[in-house]
């Protein structure tokens, strides 16, 4: 895949390219520097060509296009019948949390992690409840001893990250953690928008096809916006597996389908059903890229700990036993340089951390790593 050159990438109009100076590289935000998908490109410019920019017939086939990709990808067959759209998977979150709990209820989320996810809780009416993962010799897990805890304390929500963002992480704890909540009532929302990403040698598992207990208790948000690098198009998908869970999603207020963009839909359309080809040659790009990184590092820095992601883009890079970054190393970084998201927004597990952006070209990732080592 052929990255653009930077002169190229800096003519986009996206917060990557316009959020700094232009002597700055941007690894910060999740967007990839790569060329759109031929397939979600014509699917666009046809919309365009048509005149076709109203509102959105939601959710139109766009189950059908996601329940064929999850199929043939993980081995999990949704009921296209049981999957609704909004315009991006926040939205999406909190809506269902909106329904799913009462205000003041507690909601579990996974530190280090996602920094809006601090933000998207208290916007549904719930308390944030963090669980931190725990970290081993192997990688990271689910605390599900602790989130049962959090529950029996009365939490009433799991906010879930699978593939886990910022860490790359697949859980092996997910049935567990279905049978936790269902135990005590809990609804988990599974954000699974870096599901797509998944690298050759890992395996996804879809939170809803675990076991009885997640297809009672969990909904699914997601969308094709990580993977195929169109979150300004603006479409999230919510699943549910359960009549409980479905009825949720359809005692939202009508505006939050009302709100999925013609574009987005029709994107997303395209990308579930023939947009695999250019995702497998972007996860070959991804897969290169973290390697790159992890032999640039070992060679240049090697007190920064990184441990390669099963899934996305997304780089933890762990400064705490290299000298002079302090708590927030993106902030040396920026100085140097180079933007990255600081690791304390994902949580205090996150001091002595940064996340870095793999998606983009090996001269740009040498670059960005040459200049933290000169910094």
């Amino acid at each position: 895949m052929q990255v653009p050159p930077l002169e190229e990438l800096r003519r986009r109009h996206s917060v990557k390219w316009r959020a700094y100076p232009g002597d700055v590289l941007p690894l910060f935000v999740a967007e990839m520097d790569y060329p759109v998908a031929e397939p979600v490109r014509a699917a666009i410019v046809e919309r365009v060509a048509a005149s076709d920019l109203g509102y959105a017939y939601a959710p139109g086939r766009i189950g059908e296009a996601f329940a064929g990709f999850a199929a043939r990808r993980w081995d999990w067959k949704p009921d296209p019948a049981s999957v609704r759209t909004t315009t991006d998977v926040s939205v999406a979150i909190v809506e269902t949390l909106r329904r799913a709990i009462r205000p003041g209820d507690g909601v579990v989320i996974t530190p280090p992690v996602y920094p809006p996810f601090f933000d998207l809780v208290p916007e549904a009416g719930g308390v944030v409840v963090p669980v931190p993962l725990l970290a081993g010799p192997d990688g990271w897990e689910l605390d599900v001893d602790g989130i049962e805890r959090a529950l029996t304390a009365g939490a009433r929500g799991v906010l879930l990250a699978n593939p886990h963002n910022p860490t790359g992480m697949l859980s092996g704890r997910l049935a567990e953690l279905a049978e936790v909540a269902a135990r005590h009532g809990a609804v988990v929302v599974s954000d699974e928008i870096h599901a797509p990403l998944v690298h050759s040698t890992a395996t996804f598992t879809p939170f809803l096809s675990v076991s009885d207990a997640a297809r009672a208790v969990g909904v699914t948000v997601t969308s094709a916006s990580k993977a195929w690098n169109i979150a300004g198009t603006k479409c999230a998908l919510m699943v549910a597996a359960s009549d409980a869970t479905l009825a949720l999603l359809d005692g939202m207020w009508a505006e939050v389908t009302f709100r999925t963009s013609m574009l987005g839909l029709h994107a997303s359309i395209a990308a579930f059903e023939e947009g695999e080809p250019w995702l497998d040659e972007a996860i070959t790009e991804i897969e290169a890229s973290s390697a790159r990184l992890a032999s640039l590092l070992a060679e240049r820095l090697p007190a920064v700990r990184f441990r390669p992601p099963h899934a996305g883009y997304l780089a933890w890079l762990d400064f705490r036993d290299a000298d002079g970054w302090g708590s927030d190393p993106a902030e040396r970084a920026l100085a140097a340089g180079v933007a990255l998201n600081p690791g304390p927004a994902f949580g205090p597990q996150g001091l002595g951390h940064a996340r870095l952006n793999l998606a983009c070209s090996a001269e740009v990732l040498t670059e960005a790593v040459d200049r933290l080592v000169r910094s």
